[in-house]
């Protein structure tokens, strides 16, 4: 899973960080679209992974379901390479993360039930390191083909993000064939007799870890905006590249260690401590001055990721029963995607305005999203009381 994962990442972190600013700078759309086309695109992710959790969980088989969803992804992604209006890019956005909803809860399943439970928070943590360590590199190639094509260059040009849609294609196709060659479903978890999409027998503590998780999404906005925040600030195309090249570096370092580590001082912990980073990460955002200062903070932030991605998925295979894991992880993945939608949909209004209203500017989504954190924060600790 961790080829796949990694391969898959080299592959979609190429373009996707390019995609606001093509949205932007070539097809001159505004931040309202921009949001309007992630949450839609979320959101249809969101709908299937609830879907294709529980059916893994019925079929008592991971593999195949993930199987296809990496492959629709992957054969929607040329596509992006023809888009002439914003409503192609949103067609396209929408067919690749409706892949990923197909795979993300029984891939999630898979993990889970590949490792012992004293050792989760190490296997998620390495999962999401060799995820993250495939963005690095796909965001390192993004920045060679920006540098030989348009280095310098304040906008995104569409010879530049046509070149990236190309090659981006390659590593795509080689963690399908990967993932259909190399990985196994895990013996003896069984077939769920519960209903389908039904949270009976749930542990309480999961439900409600899902209420105050929605809550702390809706100021979780598409990273879209840091990226359009860094370029309002001064950061031109290549520099974008960097700084995310320096994310993913901080996020694929911290990741197994951190998961390691909420195996031995408890989940709840890491994910508050991630959640707080964040929310003063997005309070630095609000206030920045400067692209290098909004740089600087992103590195930052991909200690959030690294506290909170892992331990999360490790503490919902704490609290649900193995043959509920898929039924599990389409809810909670479920509950971030839906929740992105509002979410990407108030950052855009909130900075640019819509309907005639000019909105409070670039800081306010920033402002927005450190409350949110501060206060999901707050509320994790006092109701969730898990290891």
């Amino acid at each position: 899973m961790t080829a796949t994962s990694f391969l898959t990442d080299v592959s979609s972190e190429m373009i996707v960080y390019l995609i606001p600013l093509f949205l932007a700078n070539v097809l001159r759309a505004g931040t309202a679209v921009i949001g309007l086309i992630e949450g839609l695109a979320e959101t249809t992710a969101s709908l299937m992974k609830i879907y294709s959790g529980a059916l893994s969980d019925k079929l008592g088989k991971r593999k195949w379901i993930t199987v296809v969803g990496y492959a629709l992804s992957t054969i929607a992604k040329p596509f992006m390479y023809f888009a002439e209006t914003w409503h192609w890019v949103l067609g396209v956005r929408v067919a690749d993360r409706l892949g990923k909803g197909i795979r993300t809860a029984p891939r999630d399943a898979l993990v889970a039930g590949s490792i012992d439970e004293k050792q989760r928070g190490l296997a998620f943590g390495l999962h999401r390191a060799g995820d993250t360590a495939g963005a690095f590199f796909g965001l390192l190639i993004a920045a060679v083909i920006v540098w030989l094509t348009q280095a310098g260059a304040a906008d995104l040009t569409r010879h530049t993000f046509q070149i990236a849609v190309l090659v981006s294609i390659v590593p795509a196709v080689l963690a399908v064939l990967v993932l259909a060659v190399g990985a196994r479903d895990v013996a003896g978890q069984g077939k769920s007799t519960a209903p389908i999409l039904s949270l009976k027998g749930m542990d309480k503590r999961f439900k409600i870890f899902l209420l105050v998780l929605v809550l702390f999404t809706l100021g979780n906005s598409s990273d879209a905006f840091i990226i359009l925040r860094a370029q309002e600030r001064g950061l031109d195309v290549l520099q974008i590249m960097l700084m995310l090249m320096t994310f993913n570096l901080i996020y694929s370092v911290l990741a197994g260690p951190l998961g390691a580590l909420s195996d031995k001082v408890g989940r709840r912990r890491l994910i508050i401590g991630g959640w707080i980073a964040y929310g003063l990460v997005y309070l630095g955002f609000a206030l920045s001055k400067t692209g290098w200062q909004i740089w600087t903070l992103f590195g930052f932030y991909g200690i959030y990721y690294a506290a909170s991605e892992g331990s999360a998925k490790a503490l919902i295979a704490d609290l649900v029963p193995a043959e509920r894991h898929g039924t599990a992880y389409g809810l909670y993945n479920a509950a971030i995607g839906l929740t992105a939608f509002p979410a990407s949909a108030i950052a855009g209004v909130l900075w640019q305005g819509a309907f005639g209203w000019k909105g409070f500017g670039p800081a306010a989504p920033f402002f927005f999203g450190a409350g949110l954190a501060l206060l999901a924060g707050v509320l994790f600790w006092r109701l969730v009381p898990v290891k």
